[in-house]
């Protein structure tokens, strides 16, 4: 039986997403590192007292959902099977590196503070994304188009992730509401996986030069490509996708179908937040799926994870 472990992007950030993690032992040099890079704020503390919006900050929300995964991976080490299939949506692509063992923990949340530090300084000021539900792929193409946004990530059951200016995604919002589409608002602030932020993608690959990645992971872990959901073959491919996944669109519906032609028999969500193994539960209600954020304990992601996968 095998294991997909899913990272999750920004927008489900809250108070107590460290709830399980934040006293974990094997976590704790993490949480210390994640404090220098908040300017010595404790990210418990952070996501506790945060009231001015910096929860949901492009900075800091990257650097605080990477923490999680990060930290989730370390205390459940003991729990978690080797060669595990791993997928990341959006920035958590860069915390599945991490998880996999391609980038050591360290290494992965700086590159992460240092991706979101070149989206900000590439994108345009009122940018952001919104969520669409119930159109077609054709339907969404073409009302991008009309209004110059762009397609920003593609989910499973007719749900997309559009990015651009806001004045162009209240259009395009404007016209999926007259056609009954679900529309929401996310709290993001920039237009993740568009070509807005290309060169984000140009800077982000420099940074990349420098990491030291470790291929093939000793875990034995399948990490898949956002951009296509095909897994990394070789280092220098895999990184040209992750700079280049900053500024084309995620197909995570490919991720997903990707970790089921692995053999998944089960689906982790590190967190925070449901969205990843609710959209698992929706396409195959028959594969068990859960969040860290459903468990109250560490000990019962433990527990549901040896009943659902055996001995390994």
């Amino acid at each position: 039986m095998t294991l997909a472990i899913l990272c999750a992007g920004q927008g489900g950030q809250h108070r107590d997403m460290f709830a399980l993690t934040g006293d974990a032992p094997e976590a704790a040099h993490l949480f210390a590192g994640a404090k220098a890079l908040l300017g010595g704020r404790d990210p418990r503390d952070f996501v506790r007292s945060e009231t001015d919006g910096a929860l949901h900050r492009n900075r800091s929300g990257q650097i605080l959902c990477t923490l999680q995964a990060l930290a989730a991976a370390a205390a459940l080490d003991d729990a978690v099977p080797s060669a595990a299939v791993i997928a990341g949506y959006s920035v958590g692509e860069v915390a599945a590196w991490g998880v996999g063992g391609l980038l050591e923990a360290a290494v992965t949340l700086d590159i992460v503070a240092r991706r979101a530090e070149a989206m900000d300084a590439d994108a345009h000021p009122g940018d952001g994304l919104i969520f669409v539900r119930g159109l077609s792929r054709g339907d969404v193409g073409r009302l991008c188009e009309r209004h110059g946004a762009a397609i920003a990530i593609v989910n499973p059951g007719d749900a997309f992730v559009l990015g651009g200016g806001r004045e162009a995604l209240s259009a395009v919002a404007a016209d999926a509401r007259a056609m009954r589409a679900r529309i929401v608002d996310l709290p993001v602030e920039v237009a993740s996986h568009t070509q807005r932020l290309a060169g984000a993608s140009t800077v982000f690959r420099e940074v990349l030069r420098s990491a030291s990645v470790a291929f093939p992971p000793v875990t034995g872990a399948r990490i898949l490509s956002g951009i296509d959901g095909a897994p990394v073959v070789s280092a220098e491919v895999g990184l040209d996708k992750l700079a280049a996944q900053i500024s084309q669109t995620v197909q995570w519906a490919n991720c997903l179908q990707g970790c089921l032609e692995a053999g998944a028999t089960a689906f982790l969500e590190l967190g925070p937040g449901h969205a990843l193994s609710r959209m698992v539960a929706g396409i195959w209600p028959d594969l068990p799926a859960r969040s860290l954020d459903d468990f109250r304990s560490l000990q019962g992601v433990r527990a549901w994870l040896a009943r659902h996968l055996g001995d390994q």
